[in-house]
């Protein structure tokens, strides 16, 4: 007997399912658990001790469409799954769960009427409370029907290889105990990312005060940002400042050895995006821009050691994820929100002091 659980939308959102997948674990510690997490994701969760097995799926390919999914639920036969949760709300995490054969299935309650006919796929279904609820707490309600109420806050822990953990701890000898500041400037959504001429002149601000800076990107579009980024940034420092104190790491990184390099961070400086996810849960300190999204949403950093800095405005949030352009067109969210006031924050997170 076997459980699964779903979630293959993005980074972040497989991060935030820790706690239910944590909670579960508790209550069935004879019962293995299977994590089915998007392509590319695999890696960060395979260390983790209440997990038995990572499963990747593939939906943008070779799982693409009916015959895909049918073709991956072949792996459901390899086990005897006795209970399903879905942590994701589409159709085709609902049709899985069918596919699944567990006994037991919990998804989401659909919020339209169009698409109620999740009866076929759950035998018991809960309600989202988007909006009410951070998503810790939604994805603690698929708890529920088991019996399973968490009265207070359950805390993802993140699990990496101890190879990942040593790789980092030897890159962070040449620190010494200089402060060091990560700065992530990419996001999967173009209006999620503050402006790159902004991040340079924080990169500039910390070499200046005699930081360390590691510039962190995803492979593909995140690496031409981060070049982009180190080519503003060099513009923006003062004559004297030590170029040497820059480190890009765009692209250069595994999913797990970037955990780890986040973990050893005096402060870092990120877009609202699924390494930011990585960071506050391992107790990092962060500083979070946050322009189209807003806290309310339920996708903030937690913990005393997390800031989120936003635009009291009226537009916002535009959306559950953001868009490839401002819908007002002036984008004032992000670039409303200046430098000085961000590396006031970031400033007191390396040095324990602001202007």
């Amino acid at each position: 007997m076997a459980i699964g659980i779903w979630n293959t939308a993005f980074l972040g959102d497989a991060v935030l399912t820790l706690p239910l997948i944590q909670t579960i674990a508790c209550r069935y510690p004879d019962e293995p658990i299977h994590f089915f997490v998007r392509k590319g994701l695999k890696s960060l969760f395979e260390a983790h001790p209440a997990i038995a097995g990572v499963h990747e799926f593939d939906k943008a390919g070779r799982e693409k469409g009916l015959s895909g999914m049918l073709r991956f639920a072949r792996i459901f036969e390899q086990h005897d799954f006795s209970l399903w949760l879905s942590a994701h709300t589409s159709v085709r995490s609902a049709v899985m769960a069918r596919l699944s054969h567990a006994q037991r299935r919990i998804g989401y309650r659909p919020e339209s009427v169009l698409a109620g006919g999740y009866a076929w796929a759950y035998t018991d279904m809960v309600p989202r409370r988007f909006g009410q609820l951070d998503e810790i707490e939604r994805l603690l309600l698929l708890a529920e029907p088991l019996g399973i109420r968490c009265e207070s806050a359950v805390w993802p822990d993140i699990v990496l290889p101890q190879a990942s953990r040593e790789r980092a701890r030897a890159f962070w000898t040449q620190f010494g105990d200089t402060p060091v500041l990560g700065v992530h400037p990419g996001s999967v959504w173009p209006t999620k990312r503050w402006p790159l001429e902004y991040f340079a002149e924080i990169v500039a601000y910390a070499v200046h005060e005699g930081a360390h800076v590691l510039i962190f990107g995803g492979p593909g579009a995140e690496e031409g940002l981060a070049a982009e980024l180190l080519a503003m940034a060099r513009h923006a420092m003062r004559p004297g400042s030590h170029e040497g104190l820059v480190h890009n790491l765009a692209g250069s990184l595994s999913l797990p050895d970037l955990a780890a390099y986040l973990a050893l961070l005096t402060c870092y400086l990120t877009n609202d995006s699924g390494p930011m996810h990585l960071a506050w849960a391992q107790r990092t300190p962060v500083t979070a821009i946050f322009g189209p999204t807003t806290p309310q949403l339920g996708f903030a950093p937690r913990g005393p050691l997390a800031e989120v800095l936003e635009m009291p405005l009226s537009c916002r949030p535009c959306g559950k994820h953001g868009h490839k352009q401002c819908p007002k067109t002036h984008f004032r969210c992000m670039r409303g929100l200046s430098p000085d006031v961000v590396w006031d924050s970031v400033r007191r997170k390396l040095f324990g002091t602001s202007h």
